[in-house]
């Protein structure tokens, strides 16, 4: 059930911040955002978490079931801003049928992982009368990321696993907890008993810092996991006995990281943080989390609400000279270019830039710092010869994530996906689809997207799904009787 924005639209912005899949538009950093009647909820891309509801001001959010018939207008209307594919993640599929299926046997589908992918998939398949989906879970907890790799103080985000409860409630929804697929089931079990595999399965390990005295380094998905109570990583040890962390890299995730770091324990207490994290940091000495990047701030790879969270949170600031290459044209370049020049003292973020890592060593981390240099338009960074060594602690590494192979699945190592044709998983050798295996998230497309962005990827493989199911293309599972 998408929400629908109405009229009483203010336009400021409240609602964008809120929102932990970025379906409204446009944002304030968006050209046509000063010029715009109100702001649009995507349809195709809404979670139905309701955040938006609570942080608009005037109250123009309703979910679209109870839209009263002044307002059903607007259902049109906020769907119509989006008719033409105008999206940041890309071009919007057309609206399509609802799914059917052709045959009097009811579609079986086992899905590998419990993520906001697999999910979204699972109440796209279970829309078809009388379809059964079996989600089969490593863990003894579903959902994933969403669960393992939000901030315990997001909490808005958090909510989307309401939305998720719902869809398990869904009659044909069953959950196999503890349950990991290759393991003693294998692929070939379950195709016996199902029409199609569908893998879920995300990236879940992390992409390496290729530089000296990188090996052991931990990587800030792997704290992020430790602080959420992660099993694979709840008895894991950190060092935060100095003042200073340095996390590379400078994503949303290095962000998270760097708050969480330095919000006082007491405030972190009240979320869903791991007690054995907290008693770690209660007596941890960490003051400053310096965020380092490569290149200039331009290029910073974290989102404007995450920066405005953070700085809602704790004092951020940014050296002068790191400061080149800005533009009064974003929004997000004058929050950057607005935060302070000093601390003034108690815990602080620092975001640095233009320094490339070039040893980890007991002591920290030396840098090699980078110039930028233009030609024909483009902007590269060239070091310069100069190093700079940061002291610090913890040293934590956060440059991406990468998928990991399947057992009897084809594997693209370069792309780190599974090679696929729109969520079809195919044979590399030959290009011909693999009998019923399909895949969906970031196995599928790489690890690009908001939480959100699984939605719409999760809807193109189940139609291919079913479109195969109703030619006649996908075996038949020995558990399913004739039909009658």
């Amino acid at each position: 059930m998408p929400h629908v924005v109405t009229q009483s639209c203010c336009n400021d912005a409240s609602c964008v911040h809120a929102c932990p899949v970025n379906c409204i538009h446009p944002t304030p950093d968006e050209p046509d955002f000063g010029t715009a009647e109100m702001l649009y909820i995507d349809p195709a891309a809404c979670v139905d978490c309701g955040a938006c509801v609570t942080a608009c001001p005037v109250g123009a959010i309703r979910p679209h079931g109870g839209l009263d018939e002044a307002q059903r207008p607007f259902l049109e209307i906020n769907a119509d801003f989006y008719k033409d594919g105008r999206t940041r993640r890309g071009i919007l599929a057309p609206h399509e049928p609802p799914l059917h299926v052709t045959t009097r046997e009811p579609l079986r589908v086992a899905i590998v992982g419990s993520g906001p992918s697999a999910m979204y998939a699972a109440d796209e398949i279970l829309t078809i009368p009388g379809a059964r989906v079996d989600v089969y879970e490593r863990l003894a907890t579903p959902y994933g990321l969403v669960r393992t790799g939000v901030a315990p103080d997001h909490v808005d985000t958090r909510r989307v696993i309401e939305v998720f409860d719902r869809i398990s409630r869904q009659d044909g929804f069953h959950l196999h907890l503890g349950v990991e697929v290759g393991g003693r089931v294998g692929h070939a079990d379950l195709l016996r008993d199902h029409h199609a595999v569908l893998y879920a399965t995300g990236a879940s390990s992390d992409r390496r810092l290729d530089v000296p005295g990188a090996d052991g380094v931990t990587t800030a998905t792997e704290f992020v996991a430790w602080y959420n109570g992660h099993p694979d990583h709840a008895d894991h040890r950190f060092d935060l006995s100095h003042r200073r962390a340095v996390v590379i890299g400078n994503g949303n995730v290095a962000l998270d990281v760097a708050r969480v770091l330095t919000t006082p324990p007491d405030a972190l207490a009240r979320t869903p943080v791991s007690r054995a994290a907290l008693e770690a940091l209660r007596v941890g000495a960490v003051e400053e989390v310096v965020v380092v990047g490569r290149r200039g701030p331009a290029d910073s790879a974290f989102t404007l609400p995450e920066l405005v969270g953070l700085r809602s949170a704790v004092e951020v600031v940014v050296p002068p000279a790191d400061l080149v290459g800005l533009d009064d044209a974003s929004l997000k370049h004058r929050a950057i270019r607005d935060l302070g020049r000093e601390p003034s003292g108690g815990r602080r973020v620092t975001l640095r830039y233009l320094l490339a890592p070039a040893e980890i060593t007991d002591t920290g981390v030396t840098f090699t710092r980078n110039a930028p240099h233009t030609e024909d338009g483009r902007t590269t960074y060239v070091p310069t010869g100069e190093t700079v060594h940061l002291e610090a602690g913890l040293v934590l590494t956060s440059i991406g994530y990468r998928a990991r192979p399947l057992p009897g699945l084809p594997f693209d190592e370069r792309r780190a996906v599974v090679p696929n044709d729109r969520g079809r998983v195919v044979d590399p050798a030959t290009g011909a689809p693999v009998p019923g295996t399909y895949v969906t998230g970031w196995i599928k497309r790489g690890p690009t997207g908001f939480i959100g962005t699984n939605k719409t990827c999760a809807r193109e493989t189940v139609r291919q799904l079913v479109a195969d199911h109703n030619a006649g293309r996908l075996p038949r599972p020995a558990a399913v009787p004739s039909p009658a």
